[in-house]
């Protein structure tokens, strides 16, 4: 290898990308087009033509072969089958449908019980006692109801056997916390369950006998609502099993059309003679409530027995609950069966109307002596005590008000004006009826909860009810600023700072729906009028936080929002640091999802930079990294936002300005130098050719701001990459004493480039990522001019001299590699003419001008990068791994050769054909790539000016791992 002379050949840059051009050619497309459909032509005879077939043609042959796919569908795609299919059935069951109309089922748009269950048990809480007695008497010597000679022995027995279980059993349960008893209604609902698996279903009615009757118990009348919710779940528990236990019993012999489907005819004897036997069971339950309840529980298997069972059930149980003489009972007895009412029979409107009047003739009982003798006894208010019934009214006006027509309300509205405007129930009609139902009344109503009684019913309790409604329904538009004026003169009067905040967080959406920044503002002055003192605001985040997400929902111009006088002191209640960064965080996300155009709006900068900054402040050595990223996205977000036009210099000021607030987040920061980066570019594009000096003072000093942030960084690839950025900034704006600075920089970092990294959690080496930059480092080279001072190729030097300092992995050849890629980077100096060069800027070409010394160093530095990768490549060998390695390489560098050597020289060529044969010696490389090289070398060899490569290629063979 020794006295070999390096040299590169000379280049003709245009006349190889002509060449590299594909020629045009024209084509024929006739009548193909994509997406036509293929039409086949059978070459079968007609006999043997498919049905359904795309073709009526029956020649004998065709010049489009079939389709596979096609003829294998018939011509038919899959969905259009199953849709044929759908329409078919759809008309077979067109019958089975109209009868389902008829009875009309409830959609999705009911809101189910299970979503009230937990508000319930929440909401009415007890720190009193509890006690749960479980007793039954004896029924010995009960004489026997009239027409039981008609009972069959069997059932008969089955009654006595009920009798036995009654027999004294008694169990008592004191002093039980609320989730104590919670926990033992559980337990019951479990040994339920355990009974009836066992085949134990005497037992399992007993128990649920057993917990009806805790239904008759308002010893702790607070907890009644939760205690319903408690109990009616084992109820629904046994109902349902009892159902389950029938239907399976009627899949004998022959399995019935659907379970929702189904009639009385269908049914087999043994599973309605089952039924008949639990209804039996209830009839014979003495009292009035377990009686009641149990049966409801069971409603739905009247199904099973004939098709008018519920309809005759409903009412006879609708009559029975008159007997409960508790109003508060009987009002969620009524409510259980209009429950159950709703999941078996929904269309039957008038068994929930009759249960609604029912109620409201109990009203007057709330005064009567007995209710009032309970209250004071237990030392609850009347306010209080109304409250209990709310679930119970507002389920059973859910169910009436479910798909009714307008004129229902207005009927309501005159029964309440008649019960004197019951505050109870005045509320519950507003959260029952449909929202554009109340609000197209709002004005009536706010008329009739004038008139209701504070006492009782608080006031600021149904302005809260309405102000639902029309926070999703607009009333008249004449009648809006009346109805938030009477609204608010009536919340701003509750003393109460959480009853207040509970009230004004609904009125707040009303208001930013209809009104402008000057009313939101007066809303936002009195609501922190009313929870500033004793620090108010500290209990009530969740709601502040609600009034916070509604402003933004309906202002979105930042602007107006930040030139509300209040809204900044609003955001000053949020004192709870986790509580401020989750409002500030929501902020920004509505910001950088609707300001659509860039600002400079001070008002908008100031306020947004107090609300990055709050969340940049939250950030301490505790703050996961996944939370860090997601605030740095959000103050990035609103970085791209700002901009200052032409004003270049206020730009750069804001960049200094974000820098020092931002300085723990080191996102923001790479995100600020990019800005500045753009800034730069932007700078010298539109003030070229005017102002010169200007410009580049202000380039100037883009480019200190970039050097000044970047070792702050504790990244050492980004700081890589950004030294890398900048110094291409720099270049492009002919500033070449920065560039120069940015890309040593970069050069003197190398070193401390760790061996691997973090990437996702997980460690990696770091080689791949040192390759990548080295590489584009070397692109950038070749448009750096020499420094004057620093003596020929001083940043190739020195680039090279750190990689081979640098400490690589055991049995790496990243080194070498950086060799191989170095080769074209100087091939490319030595051309007359560089392949690419900035506007304004003399590169090396234009220095030296082909210069003999500047071309003989390259030579020089050329032989010392082969001659170290030759070296490299005779240490390798032995085993498989370091074969497969020098193969690589030596294909490598025999692909450089070909690409930037003068294969004139024999020498060189011969060099080549040595690591071509190299690559090939053991079979390892990969023979498509061979084959696709050598046809180019072929190809390249019909030019005039590379006939020399014909020689060449007839020297390269093609060999194979044997």
């Amino acid at each position: 290898i020794c006295g070999v002379t390096r040299r590169s050949r000379g280049r003709y840059y245009e006349g190889e990308l002509q060449r590299c051009r594909p020629e045009a050619a024209p084509v024929e497309f006739g009548d193909y087009h994509p997406l036509k459909p293929i039409m086949v032509t059978d070459t079968k005879t007609r006999r043997g033509t498919r049905k359904g077939s795309t073709s009526s043609s029956s020649s004998s042959s065709s010049s489009v072969p079939p389709d596979p796919l096609s003829s294998m569908l018939d011509g038919t795609d899959p969905l259009s089958m199953f849709a044929a299919a759908s329409a078919i059935t759809g008309k077979k069951d067109l019958g089975r449908k109209r009868k389902e109309k008829e009875e009309e089922v409830v959609g999705p748009d009911f809101e189910p019980w299970s979503a009230k269950r937990g508000e319930i048990l929440a909401r009415f809480t007890t720190t009193e006692k509890l006690s749960i007695n479980l007793c039954m008497g004896s029924d010995r010597g009960k004489a026997p109801s009239p027409g039981s000679s008609a009972v069959s022995e069997k059932v008969r027995t089955r009654l006595e056997e009920l009798d036995d279980l009654e027999e004294g059993s008694q169990r008592e349960l004191l002093n039980l916390s609320q989730q104590d008893y919670a926990n033992r209604i559980e337990e019951l609902n479990q040994s339920l369950k355990e009974a009836w698996a066992s085949d134990q279903k005497v037992k399992a009615l007993k128990i649920v006998i057993q917990c009806s009757k805790l239904l008759s118990d308002t010893s702790v009348i607070q907890f009644y609502p939760s205690k319903f919710v408690l109990i009616t779940d084992i109820l629904d528990t046994f109902g349902r099993l009892v159902y389950d236990r029938i239907w399976t019993m009627c899949l004998d012999p022959r399995p019935l059309p659907g379970i929702d489907s189904f009639t009385a005819e269908d049914v087999n004897d043994t599973a309605k003679e089952t039924c008949l036997n639990w209804f039996f069971k209830i009839a014979s339950i003495r009292e009035l409530l377990p009686r009641l309840y149990v049966e409801a529980a069971i409603l739905k298997c009247n199904r099973f027995l004939n098709r008018s069972g519920i309809q005759e059930t409903l009412p006879r149980l609708t009559a029975m609950i008159r007997g409960i003489g508790d109003p508060l009972v009987a009002a969620y007895a009524r409510a259980y069966l209009c429950r159950v009412g709703m999941e078996v029979a929904p269309h039957r409107k008038d068994s929930l109307n009759r249960n609604f009047f029912d109620l409201l003739s109990t009203f007057k009982q709330i005064s009567g002596d007995s209710v009032q003798k309970q209250l004071v006894v237990q030392r609850v208010e009347v306010p209080e005590y109304l409250t209990l019934y709310s679930p119970a009214i507002n389920w059973i006006l859910q169910c009436i008000a479910y798909r009714a027509p307008e004129p229902l309300l207005t009927e309501m509205m005159e029964r309440c004006k008649k019960l004197g405007n019951n505050a109870l129930l005045l509320n519950s009609v507003m959260r029952a009826f449909r929202p554009e139902f109340v609000a197209a009344r709002a004005t009536d109503f706010i008329g009739m909860i004038k008139d209701c009684d504070e006492a009782g019913f608080p006031k600021h309790l149904l302005f809260g009810s309405l102000g639902r409604s029309l926070a999703c329904a607009d009333p008249p538009e004449i009648e809006r600023l009346t109805i938030l004026n009477e609204a608010w003169k009536v919340i701003t009067k509750v003393r109460s700072p959480q009853d207040y905040i509970n009230c004004a967080e609904i009125w707040v959406e009303f208001t930013c729906r209809h009104f402008t920044k000057r009313e939101i503002n007066t809303v936002l002055a009195d609501i922190i009028k009313h929870m500033t003192p004793d620090r108010a605001f500290e209990d009530a985040y969740p709601q502040l936080q609600s009034v916070i997400r509604k402003i933004l929902t309906y202002v979105h111009d930042f602007s107006v929002l930040f030139s509300m006088e209040r809204f900044l002191p609003f955001l000053d209640m949020f004192q709870k640091d986790s509580v401020r960064v989750e409002v500030c965080r929501s902020i920004m996300e509505v910001f950088i999802k609707h300001q659509v155009e860039l600002t400079k709006d001070p008002v908008i900068l100031n306020a947004m930079l107090h609300i990055c900054k709050t969340m940049h402040d939250s950030v301490n050595a505790l703050t996961l990294e996944d939370e860090k990223r997601s605030l740095s996205l959000l103050i990035i977000g609103f970085i791209r936002m700002v901009s200052f036009g032409r004003d270049f210099e206020q730009q750069l000021s804001f960049c200094v300005e974000a820098r020092a607030t931002f300085c723990n987040l080191e996102p923001v920061l790479v995100q600020l130098i990019h800005t500045v980066n753009q800034l730069a570019m932007e700078t010298r594009r539109v003030m070229r050719g005017s102002h010169s000096r200007k410009t580049a003072a202000f380039v100037r000093a883009c480019a200190a701001y970039s050097y000044i942030t970047i070792p702050s960084l504790s990244s050492i690839f980004t700081r890589l990459s950004l030294y890398l950025l900048s110094g291409q900034v720099a270049l492009a704006n002919q500033c070449l004493s920065q560039a120069d600075a940015f890309l040593k920089a970069a050069v003197s970092i190398l070193p401390e480039v760790p061996r691997s990294i973090s990437v996702e959690g997980k460690l990696r080496s770091s080689e791949s990522f040192l390759l990548d930059f080295i590489n584009n480092f070397l692109a950038t080279l070749l448009v750096v001019p020499d420094h004057p001072e620093h003596g020929v190729l001083y940043l190739v030097r020195g680039l090279l001299n750190m990689v081979q300092d640098y400490t690589w992995e055991d049995n790496s050849d990243a080194k070498v590699r950086v060799y191989v890629s170095a080769l074209p980077l100087l091939a490319a100096m030595s051309q007359e003419t560089y392949i690419y060069s900035i506007s304004k800027v003399d590169s090396n070409e234009t220095l030296y001008g082909g210069d003999p010394k500047f071309l003989s160093e390259l030579n020089r530095l050329c032989e010392t990068l082969i001659g170290q990768i030759l070296d490299h490549l005779k240490t390798l060998g032995g085993d498989e791994h370091s074969t497969r390695r020098q193969g690589t390489l030596a294909f490598s560098l025999f692909g450089v050769l070909l690409a930037h050597g003068d294969l004139r020289n024999n020498k060189l060529s011969q060099l080549a054909v040595n690591l071509w044969n190299l690559s090939h010696k053991h079979g390892y490389c990969d023979t498509r790539v061979s084959v696709r090289t050598l046809e180019y070398i072929k190809h390249q060899a019909q030019q005039p000016d590379m006939t020399h490569l014909s020689d060449t290629a007839q020297r390269l063979a093609l060999q194979s791992r044997t």
